[in-house]
């Protein structure tokens, strides 16, 4: 189980010094997330979790899509998917009304 989550995923997609990528890429999701929770720095916040999310998806659905198919790509992408047009919308609209954001934004 362990190649599987944490590093060992890192390992096994290829990337070199695995064990700090994977306590970078986790710090940014848990912080960023956060931010985002918070509505603070929405669009900056945002960006960061947009390119995890492409590096995902470049690296683990790529290959499953020309070993697999497009339907199983489709099928192990779509909350990969999901985050991202979430994302997209996110840095495009920003914060809602009830957000740090804007609460910084009236003073």
């Amino acid at each position: 189980m362990p190649e599987v989550v944490g590093a060992g995923r890192f390992e096994r997609i290829g990337f070199e010094y695995y064990e700090f990528l994977a306590c970078f890429v986790a710090t940014f999701e848990i912080l960023c997330g956060i931010l985002l929770l918070a509505g603070f720095v929405v669009r900056l916040s945002a960006i960061p979790l947009l390119i995890i999310m492409f590096t995902a998806i470049v690296s683990t659905k790529i290959p499953i899509l020309i070993e697999d198919g497009f339907w199983v790509m489709a099928h192990a992408s779509r909350t990969d998917f999901a985050m991202t047009m979430l994302l997209i919308y996110l840095i495009i609209y920003g914060a809602g009304k009830q957000s740090f954001d804007a609460f910084m934004l009236k003073n």
